[in-house]
């Protein structure tokens, strides 16, 4: 499978960047000649909303060697998400993901984890494992997306992340006492780790049962990634896989 992501994570980042230093309306052109550019060399078109409803391995999800651990009891498909608050990408697959999730129910095991591709990026990382430990991270997904991409508030200091989670009902000295926990500490080296031994060079990238990676650079599709999904989650769950 082509592992290119249509923003891998130096891109990512610049793109990010970018936009935490433009005003909107410099940013808007600049980003829009720096993408195009992005498409161009990496052979990458917009994200199409159809993909093949017969995925194969080493195009639309690759088989990892070795597989990693997972942590879902029996009967139960794993599935991993990771991912980056600041991420373009991955705030235009959460909508999709969501609903996909909210199909699957309790058939699954989800959960994201955050991946900072620079150091200045690590307080984003900080914020879902902090929110991780407050129960929160799953419900306050949609709304922090909405706030970084949308609303151009970058949440990059863990006060300007405590003031607008406290905005959304969140308790500010519960979540700054998370954020600064030891627990919170030492799960961002687990993920960073975690991150390391699946080899994640772009973001966002699904794994199912430690097993299968897909995406939307694999499938170059937002819909086709969850059709993916479906179809592996399947055959995982029906040991055919």
């Amino acid at each position: 499978m082509n592992r290119r992501h249509p923003y891998p994570s130096e891109q990512v980042s610049c793109r990010f960047f970018l936009a935490t230093l433009l005003p909107r309306s410099t940013m808007k052109k600049t980003l829009s000649a720096a993408l195009l550019a992005v498409a161009v060399a990496l052979g990458t078109a917009p994200f199409a909303q159809a993909s093949p409803s017969a995925p194969v391995a080493g195009k639309d999800y690759t088989v990892l060697t070795p597989a990693q651990p997972v942590k879902a009891p029996a009967g139960k498909v794993e599935v991993t998400e990771f991912m980056w608050y600041g991420c373009p990408h991955c705030s235009e697959f959460d909508p999709y993901l969501e609903k996909w999730k909210a199909k699957q129910g309790t058939h699954i095991v989800f959960r994201r984890v955050p991946v900072a591709f620079r150091d200045q990026f690590v307080p984003h990382s900080k914020m879902l494992l902090a929110l991780d430990v407050l129960g929160l991270s799953e419900k306050l997904a949609p709304v922090i997306f909405d706030e970084i991409h949308v609303k151009r508030n970058y949440l990059l200091t863990p006060d300007a992340q405590a003031n607008f989670l406290a905005k959304q009902g969140v308790d500010k000295k519960k979540y700054l006492d998370a954020y600064n926990s030891f627990t919170v500490a030492s799960e961002l080296k687990r993920v960073s780790q975690m991150a390391q031994d699946y080899k994640i060079d772009g973001v966002p990238t699904v794994i199912v049962q430690g097993k299968y990676e897909t995406g939307p650079a694999a499938t170059n599709s937002l819909e086709g990634t969850v059709q993916v999904l479906d179809y592996l989650v399947g055959q995982v769950a029906a040991k055919k896989m």
